[in-house]
């Protein structure tokens, strides 16, 4: 059986900062895996109508990461970040920038801790820190919190079939 969480998405007005918590009916190391295996972070990230391709995804201190949408009628947009740290199953450090700034240099530190829970359930507590509020209040206004939402319906999809290979 699979239960149904809501994502916490949590911005205080005036803070650099972006706080994300969601639960998830898998283990911890199977989460965690869905998170640095580069075949199963393709299945699940990004909005569902965009197609992605993974260029780099070297999950482990100082690796990289980059990863393009395309959406229907052709437009791209690149992301990209470093892994600064990479503890398997419990934290993952790596920075984010979306390329299709007007500017270089909106570079976000993203921590991510993944929490075990009674009944093979895990918590991912995400921390986000942005360089200013301007550019946390810009990602807010990006449509990232449907974006995150779509990609962990999508990882829920995952992780059931993932739990019963």
């Amino acid at each position: 059986m699979t239960t149904s969480y809501e994502t916490k998405v949590i911005a205080e007005p005036g803070k650099q900062v972006i706080l994300i918590e969601r639960e998830f009916d898998a283990p911890r190391e199977l989460v965690f895996e869905a998170f640095t295996d580069a075949e199963l972070f393709k299945e699940w990230m990004g909005p569902r109508q965009l197609a992605m391709t993974l260029e780099a995804f070297e999950a482990r201190d100082g690796g990289n990461w980059r990863y393009v949408t395309r959406d229907d009628a052709g437009n791209e947009y690149g992301f990209r970040g470093v892994f600064h740290e990479v503890t398997a199953p419990e934290r993952i450090i790596q920075t984010f920038e979306f390329e299709g700034m007007p500017e270089r240099g909106h570079v976000t530190l993203e921590t991510a801790t993944f929490e075990a829970l009674p009944g093979d359930r895990t918590l991912i507590r995400m921390e986000s820190v942005f360089r200013n509020v301007t550019d946390r209040d810009g990602m807010l206004q990006s449509g990232m919190e449907g974006g995150l939402n779509e990609s962990f319906a999508r990882l829920v999809e995952l992780l059931a079939k993932l739990k019963n290979r």
